[in-house]
């Protein structure tokens, strides 16, 4: 081969190799509600305390997810317009905001949420950071297992829930303002939704995840906690049903946005620099950027990403 071809195509895979990836639309799904299970994932309430059911997703690229939608059973007689706020936190997983000592309280604390939530990720209606709109998908529906109340530390930790239970399928599609900007990385996504008429339910879907879900390796399982057992979580079904073969669950949830390639790296000096040129050169103009992913305005997205960058 002479030195002018050599170069060309030299040249031409050094070109291919620096050619910046493209923003592109995100969408994932564990799959629709599969009748096996309700988890109680709320604030405290008359008769139940502070509750979080948590399950996990995977971003392969720094994300804008800009929306969600939620499955859950609410009672017979109950209505969408009893939903008084809905609030979303996203978590890493343990061991990282954790303090990662053994508690005692649990059987394991691995592949579970972390202690704390990822502050800059946390959207709530009442704060005016998320908007949502709730629909009832199927006005009777049974679930073969609920975990209410039947939250119990190690070693009462197999209670095998509340049993079953039955009400009113809703589907709640949220809208977060601003976006949940975050980088590459697996997480947890945990709703909690407050109902004036009775608890919120959310409901589990297939495990492993089936079409219409977006399978992804490392699929791990649904986890809770309630306001006496946190920090720690336990696996719903391992660890709450349990039995001599325990189930393992997913639950009912979507994400929707906007991949962000070659952002910067949150915690790196020239994170915000480099993720707004890269917003501008992805999108032609940050304007374009903000409207594209749902921000209000330029500011609010610079705002989102000095954030993220910290």
């Amino acid at each position: 081969m002479n030195k002018n071809v050599l170069a060309a195509v030299m040249f031409s895979a050094t070109g291919w190799l620096t050619t910046p990836a493209f923003a592109a639309p995100f969408s994932f799904s564990t799959g629709n509600p599969d009748g096996r299970l309700g988890a109680l994932s709320q604030p405290a309430g008359p008769v139940s305390l502070d509750t979080e059911t948590a399950d996990d997703f995977i971003l392969g690229d720094t994300t804008a997810i800009e929306a969600a939608t939620i499955s859950g059973l609410i009672p017979a007689g109950a209505a969408p317009s009893d939903i008084t706020n809905v609030e979303v936190e996203v978590y890493h997983v343990f061991p990282l905001d954790s303090v990662n000592v053994a508690s005692g309280n649990v059987p394991t604390r691995n592949n579970s949420p972390s202690d704390v939530e990822i502050g800059s990720a946390t959207r709530d209606q009442s704060r005016g950071t998320l908007s949502f709109t709730a629909n009832v998908v199927n006005p009777d529906i049974s679930v073969a297992s609920s975990v209410i109340n039947q939250i119990k530390k190690f070693p009462d930790q197999a209670t095998h829930g509340d049993g079953p239970t039955s009400g009113a399928e809703v589907q709640i599609v949220v809208t977060f303002t601003p976006p949940i900007v975050l980088p590459g990385n697996h997480y947890f996504f945990r709703p909690q939704v407050q109902l004036d008429n009775g608890e919120f339910l959310y409901l589990s879907t297939q495990k492993p995840i089936a079409a219409p879900g977006t399978p992804f390796l490392g699929d791990l399982q649904a986890w809770i906690r309630n306001s006496s057992l946190a920090p720690d979580w336990l696996r719903i079904g391992t660890d709450i049903i349990a039995g001599t073969t325990p189930p393992t669950f997913n639950m009912a949830f979507s994400l929707n946005g906007e991949t962000i390639p070659q952002a910067g790296a949150p915690g790196k000096a020239n994170c915000k620099g480099k993720s707004v040129s890269t917003l501008a050169h992805q999108f032609g103009s940050l304007d374009t950027a903000a409207t594209t992913l749902g921000f209000s305005s330029v500011e609010q997205l610079q705002d989102t990403f000095t954030e993220f960058c910290e």
